[in-house]
């Protein structure tokens, strides 16, 4: 059974800010054009940067530019930072492309080195790894990234419970091992530890959803909601996974749950459309 893509791309919208998670619709094309979707398939940063620079309009290409030649007649890494946020801003803003977004993002961390900094890069990563489904070979370049970031994060603070989840994601979701049970392993050493860990619960549970443990995912879902009743994301994927195990009151009830979350019509809409089909 298809998940319901429609509804997965409003409710991201709702998870966190637009950019950080929600890839346009030609955006989205376009990348699956230019770029592999083979697992075995890499994607380069220069492949995705140049194949966002396509859907450019004239005025933007000109003010990207601007920037790009600030970048190249940089003297310190002060600058260099405060132009890759410039960059940042651009495709978020202006550009409206969420790649080359995180991408500058990344870089300006990866220059400044602060575990602020790489955390929170490393996080809108992660977060875009985890809740869109991107062609495998962008699924990797972003868990390639985030690795960086969060390996270097670890050696500044080698206790930060949460980089050390993202880092298990990265395994998780991002096919940048042989062996993704090295990811599940990894979060649930920490769940294991403090089982009231959130965050932990939910990647286990995106984990067995990806892997099709429903039963284990819905599991780990609602202990997340019996930690936060109001948890969005997790409201939706124990919906989707009692949906996919065939459990359709069960994904009724907790679609209405979500329903009432939300406020944006769109959203509302699409849920709607997905009841009226568990119905039939």
């Amino acid at each position: 059974m298809k998940l319901p893509q429609l509804l997965v791309v409003f409710i991201a919208v709702l998870l966190c800010t637009a950019l950080a998670v929600f890839v346009p619709r030609n955006q989205k094309n376009a990348n699956q054009a230019a770029n592999a979707t083979s697992v075995n398939e890499t994607v380069s940063t220069k492949t995705i940067l140049d194949g966002a620079k396509t859907t450019l309009t004239g005025s933007h290409k000109i003010s990207l530019l601007s920037i790009e030649n600030q970048l190249t007649k940089s003297k310190s890494a002060g600058d260099s930072i405060a132009i890759y946020r410039q960059l940042s801003t651009f495709w978020a803003d202006s550009a409206q492309r969420v790649a080359p977004y995180l991408y500058y993002t990344y870089s300006a961390a990866l220059l400044e080195n602060s575990e602020k900094s790489l955390t929170f890069a490393a996080q809108l990563l992660v977060d875009n790894l985890t809740t869109q489904e991107a062609p495998p070979a962008i699924q990797n370049w972003m868990a390639v990234n985030a690795k960086v970031l969060l390996e270097k994060a670890l050696v500044i603070n080698p206790n930060n419970d949460s980089v050390k989840i993202n880092l298990g994601a990265c395994y998780l979701f991002g096919n940048i091992s042989d062996n993704p049970m090295q990811g599940i392993l990894e979060v649930k050493e920490i769940v294991d530890k403090n089982p009231q860990n959130v965050y932990g619960n939910l990647i286990l549970g995106l984990g067995g959803k990806k892997s099709g443990q429903y039963p284990k995912a819905i599991e780990r879902f609602i202990t997340v909601l019996k930690l936060q009743p109001s948890n969005l994301e997790a409201m939706i994927n124990l919906a989707e996974c009692y949906e996919l195990s065939n459990q359709n009151e069960a994904a009724i009830e907790w679609y209405n749950k979500v329903k009432k979350q939300v406020n944006r019509p769109e959203a509302i809409e699409a849920i709607e459309k997905r009841i009226k089909e568990l119905k039939k």
